[in-house]
């Protein structure tokens, strides 16, 4: 098996490139984009091409034997044979209807897998200048502009019930409904993207539930960074969520902290 880089070093060298995607889909964001739409349906913009066109070549130049996942080179049926070994998963703009409403919940987000786990992850939002970085033991830290990182901890969940996490753009409110009958909810809060992942981590909420169908690249950075905070991620059904699937797509999962 290929050998697996030093997270700390890797985290040092992809930081700074994250960042120039994030000012690139700035740029875009400030202007009057043009909105296309894909295959499936789902939206596109300059800014998910120009910031893949960023990510890929320094995430090859930087682990050359690792395949790079790339959602935009998938959708243009550039997919790539991932083998047994590591691999690189990146959605250059997630949450691009969150971009398009101009809402600011958008992310950056790459993440690295090695036997079907995530092991590093980072997750980025260009409007706020804030950046998660999970791996492995290492832990799950939060970047605000030039700050120190602060280290991040899922909690456990108040006596006063769950803060549920549910997607902005893509909620199923009958079978959320259904899944929280027998459970104690303080709230639900509506966000995009692998935002919800991070909050989680940060321990601002405590369960993430999602029924419909998402793409490796959407979770795994996220995912990433959730379980270097103490959180964990599964199926509906309690079984381990794994990468590498058949077309990179992902079942219903729970994400929770403590």
């Amino acid at each position: 098996m290929t050998d697996m880089p030093d997270f700390r070093l890797l985290a040092d060298s992809l930081i700074p490139v994250v960042r120039k995607a994030g000012s690139a889909i700035m740029g875009i964001y400030e202007s009057d984009f043009a909105v296309l739409q894909k295959d499936d349906d789902s939206p596109v913009t300059a800014a998910d091409r120009v910031a893949e066109d960023i990510l890929v070549p320094a995430l090859r130049d930087l682990t050359p034997d690792f395949p790079v996942v790339a959602e935009e080179a998938v959708a243009a049926g550039d997919c790539p044979s991932v083998g047994s070994g590591p691999f690189w998963l990146v959605d250059p703009l997630d949450g691009t209807k969150e971009f398009v409403r101009r809402n600011g919940e958008f992310t950056v987000n790459i993440g690295l897998v090695s036997r079907q786990h995530p092991v590093f992850g980072i997750v980025y939002l260009p409007v706020s200048d804030v950046l998660y970085l999970g791996y492995g033991s290492g832990g799950a830290f939060r970047y605000t502009g030039d700050s120190l990182p602060e280290r991040l901890q899922c909690r456990a969940p108040g006596a006063e019930g769950l803060t549920v996490l549910s997607s902005r753009s893509h909620a199923k409110g009958e079978t959320l409904s259904a899944w929280l009958a027998d459970k104690v909810v303080a709230s639900i809060v509506n966000a995009g993207s692998s935002l919800k992942f991070c909050r989680l981590a940060e321990g601002t909420a405590d369960v993430y539930p999602r029924f419909g169908p998402t793409s490796e690249w959407d979770t795994c950075a996220g995912h990433a960074v959730l379980l270097a905070a103490g959180g964990r991620m599964t199926c509906l059904d309690g079984t381990p969520f794994v990468y590498g699937k058949p077309g990179f797509g992902n079942p219903g999962f729970i994400a929770s902290g403590l």
